[in-house]
């Protein structure tokens, strides 16, 4: 794939406060790139940036070879879907997406074509004559992004697009967008906190934190290759615990020594040790190689959420087997489920489930939700 876009050193700070501390970005032709982290990490700026709607303290900005710091937003080859969408009220669904194009001042049939394309794209043939402020959030952003596509840009922003919809119409639209995206082969970059939506829709997953880019990969890469703590507690559920690398495929946790399948590391490193709630099977405590007394049960229909107390440490397991509260269990761990991180500035703040509650989880994702 040919580089599209390239970030270079590019630093932007508020007011005093470091948002982005000298971060580098390739971003490629046909990408699905999500920007992916908590509230305040950088990723909004990010897009801001690439956008010109904010220009880099520091850095340099390219675009097709071209160094665009200072060119202004309408002379970018790229356009942005808001989080609001930003549609014409008193504009109808056909006239909001040739808008773009009756600035360009092109021709009659020309707009004609281009925009029943867009309305064919984004499954919104019939509705032309259709009021924007009479549809619903869905439809409104579907419109929002025929509107972004109608002139062709090189590469689609979107901040947020999602956050508004409720959550069956909201994982409707990831997959309508993953096909939009595939079908007409422009750059897509894509800004959420959601986890679970930058692993389903994305070719590459940009994790970020305090301002820096913390790892970038493939979902299936981020979830199981984890950089550091961060990412593995950000990127689903993870048990997150103090190891000592022994030898290469063998490290010692939780006062038990286990194989491994990572390498590298040196002799006798402190290293955290990720193991997924998922990868863990519970077996009767004389089997265990850890074992634990079970502090709560959580039923979610496809399987139970349990907290299992070993030495103090509070682990997550998902599983299909019930087991009660108090009940002393043992958990059995396969060499390739251990992934072993360096040790990180995060190291030490993830990983147990002490004061663990879907509740608290839930109530976390609405503040986010608030403050962006």
């Amino acid at each position: 794939m040919n580089k599209i876009i390239e970030l270079k050193g590019v630093s932007k700070s508020f007011d005093g406060e470091v948002v982005l501390d000298h971060i580098d970005l390739d971003i490629y032709d046909n990408e699905f790139l999500t920007l992916l982290g908590p509230s305040g990490c950088g990723k909004t700026t990010t897009l801001r940036i690439i956008g010109g709607f904010e220009t880099a303290d520091e850095g340099d900005l390219i675009f097709m070879s071209e160094n665009i710091n200072d060119l202004p937003p309408y002379k970018r080859n790229i356009n942005t879907v808001f989080q609001r969408y930003a549609l014409f009220p008193h504009l109808n669904v056909y006239e909001n997406i040739a808008f773009p194009l009756r600035e360009k001042r092109e021709s009659k049939a020309e707009i004609d074509r281009k925009v029943k394309e867009m309305l064919k794209l984004v499954a919104l043939s019939g509705f032309e004559n259709r009021s924007v402020t009479s549809l619903s959030g869905g439809q409104q952003q579907r419109v929002a992004i025929a509107r972004a596509l109608v002139s062709n840009p090189k590469v689609l922003l979107l901040d947020e697009p999602l956050a508004a919809l409720d959550l069956k119409l909201r994982k409707d639209m990831q997959q309508e967008l993953k096909k939009i995206q595939k079908a007409t082969g422009i750059t897509f970059v894509f800004v959420t906190h959601d986890q679970e939506e930058a692993l389903s829709m994305s070719d590459t997953v940009v994790v970020m934190a305090d301002g820096r880019i913390q790892q970038i990969g493939t979902p299936i890469d981020i979830y199981n290759e984890p950089t550091n703590a961060f990412v593995a507690d950000f990127i689903g559920e993870s048990n997150i615990v103090d190891g000592i690398m022994l030898e290469d495929k063998k490290v010692s946790f939780s006062g038990h020594v286990f194989d491994c399948v990572d390498s590298g590391f040196k002799k006798r490193e402190a290293v955290d040790v990720v193991v997924r709630p998922e990868d863990v099977d519970i077996v009767s405590e004389e089997k265990g190689m850890l074992k634990g007394v079970v502090t709560s049960v959580t039923f979610l229909g496809v399987h139970y959420e349990i907290i299992v107390d070993i030495n103090g440490f509070k682990w997550m397991i998902q599983t299909t087997d019930f087991v009660d509260v108090d009940e002393h269990i043992g958990l059995y761990i396969e060499p390739d489920a251990i992934h072993i991180m360096h040790k990180s500035q995060y190291s030490g703040m993830f990983g147990d489930y002490s004061s663990f509650s879907n509740e608290l989880d839930e109530l976390s994702d609405v503040e986010t939700e608030i403050e962006e």
